[in-house]
């Protein structure tokens, strides 16, 4: 755009997730149970690290080949299925892990190209809303030439790592290995901290197959919620059924999706299976997951004829709006609170709540829902932001990934259409062009609502800026002219041929446009030449 504004990219529907899990608890085991799973897991975990790590030494060297000979390598110590399993997952974790090293490396350079542009400026040089200016201090400006070695370092050895194909995997999670080096501030001991390192590190997955047997034929879960495992060539001695297979006493049923899983399993169709165990609270765990045919999304037309709800994604809460299909807002906004303080399970569990009540109320309404496309993966660099802290925890702290997750799968799930819309300047916008007219005597309209109103609109495609209304009495000469006005429909009515009253010959007439139509002082009504008679003086 001309005036330096960035464009603003389309709106378009989300399409569906393309795959679901459900978990549900292995309630009842027995002692024997779950001696096997761990002798199980164990044992398959040893030999994923092997894989991975065979996998990590060949880097960009590895081939089908390669993937092959290590497939071969593991069916003696496995099975066929365990082995696919196992390289499978092997070649998922390398390739996430190289994912994650181009998204440093791009860091990286940010961070760096931001500092070089700032030592450029002059000490005190005013920035931008786009970028920043020179740094404050001379004490500063030192600092960040030794911070800007470090960074080039850090992103010289990542190029080097990235050209090479070497990647750093921890399985069992970095967080948790950190963990064994702080257990006095971890409030864990080390018998505890063993018995999560074991559990994180066991492998107990195994893909679906489509034609064999309830879709499974590793971990096989049947109708009835019976599950039984081919059990590995070293561990066959430990089957209590035949043809290797150790059948659990515990027994499954998926409270949610369950009808659904059940028509997988009686189709035979490809169901895959996760076990795991919960170290924390001595629960096993049992995660079915398949894959959904792709649907036909909604045309963004039909999505908009019935108006939406208008959401805006904040660190605390969620604001929404009502619009009707013109862009006019409708009723009170709404607020759906969450609080992300303490752990993961309780802050997921905040997000899933504020989720369902704003999705139950899309469905009473029979209305879509509009958020923003946000992305703030390049956001949070502290050299982005500088000093401004409190921003960058506000930005960090906005479950971004995991509400767009959540939103997707579950509005999927009770048939409601979102709009993604680009989030450029709708905070802005939205408080200067709403928030002041939707404010009332009985209701103050925050900055978060007046933005909830600019996504509704961007989403039903009418632009965030709201058109003012004529003056009160309609008097221009009173109130003055509109300050917006369409091109098109608000200018001077054209000049229509023929006299415009009954006293005015043709041609004659005043043009609505003309100011010259106006009594004013030094300006004549009629075109032609005309002027009053002086009064007479004497009697």
């Amino acid at each position: 755009m001309g005036d330096g504004l960035r464009v603003v990219g389309a709106s378009f529907v989300v399409p569906g997730p393309s795959g679901v899990a459900v978990r549900d608890r292995l309630k009842g085991l027995t002692v024997g149970d779950e001696m096997v799973l761990r002798l199980v897991g164990d044992h398959l975990g040893s030999l994923a690290s092997g894989d991975l790590k065979a996998r990590c030494a060949a880097g960009l060297e590895h081939d089908t080949e390669g993937w092959a000979s290590r497939k071969r390598e593991l069916t003696g110590l496995s099975s066929s299925r365990w082995a696919g399993a196992l390289t499978k997952a092997t070649h998922d974790q390398w390739a996430l892990a190289r994912r994650g090293q181009a998204a440093h490396i791009q860091q990286l350079e940010s961070g760096v190209n931001t500092i070089r542009r700032r030592l450029s400026l002059p000490l005190g040089e005013r920035g931008s809303k786009r970028a920043a200016g020179g740094y404050r201090s001379r004490r500063e400006w030192h600092a960040k030439t030794r911070r800007l070695g470090v960074l080039e370092d850090r992103l010289e050895q990542a190029r080097a790592d990235w050209a090479a194909g070497r990647v750093r995997v921890v399985r069992g999670g970095k967080r948790l290995l950190n963990t064994r080096h702080h257990l006095k501030q971890a409030q864990l001991a080390e018998e505890a901290w063993r018995a999560r390192w074991e559990a994180s590190r066991r492998f107990l997955q195994a893909d679906g197959e489509s034609g064999k047997r309830y879709g499974n034929e590793t971990i096989r879960v049947g109708p009835d919620g019976e599950v039984s495992i081919k059990l590995p060539a070293p561990l066959t001695r430990l089957a209590n059924t035949a043809h290797g297979r150790y059948v659990l006493t515990a027994r499954v049923s998926f409270a949610h999706r369950g009808e659904t899983w059940r028509d997988l399993v009686h189709a035979n169709r490809a169901v895959a299976y996760r076990i795991h165990e919960d170290v924390q609270r001595q629960r096993w765990y049992l995660t079915a997951s398949w894959t959904v045919p792709p649907v036909q999304t909604m045309p963004l037309a039909a999505v908009r004829a019935g108006g939406l709800i208008g959401v805006d994604t904040n660190a605390d809460h969620l604001a929404a709006w009502r619009l009707d299909r013109h862009g006019n807002p409708v009723g009170a906004p709404r607020r759906f609170a969450y609080d992300l303080s303490g752990k993961a399970d309780h802050r997921d569990a905040q997000v899933r709540h504020a989720l369902t009540r704003l999705l139950h109320w899309a469905t009473r309404h029979h209305l879509a829902i509009a958020v923003e496309d946000l992305d703030f993966t390049a956001e949070t660099s502290r050299e982005k932001h500088g000093r401004r802290k409190r921003f960058r925890k506000l930005i960090s702290g906005m479950p971004v990934a995991r509400l767009r997750a959540r939103l997707v799968s579950m509005a999927a799930e009770l048939g409601i259409p979102l709009v993604a819309v680009d989030p450029a300047y709708t905070s802005r916008w939205g408080a200067q062009h709403w928030q002041k007219p939707l404010t009332t005597s009985k209701r103050t309209t925050t900055r978060h609502d007046a933005a909830a109103v600019a996504i509704g609109r961007r989403a039903l495609g009418h632009p965030v800026r709201r058109r003012t209304a004529p003056p009160r009495t309609h008097q221009r000469d009173g109130y003055g002219h509109r300050t917006v006005q369409i091109p098109g429909r608000e200018e001077p009515r054209p000049r229509v041929p023929g006299p415009r009253t009954r006293s005015v010959p043709p041609g004659r007439g005043a043009n609505a446009g003309n100011q010259n139509a106006q009594h004013r002082p030094g300006r004549s009504t009629e075109h032609g030449f005309w002027q009053q008679d002086s009064l007479p003086l004497r009697l």
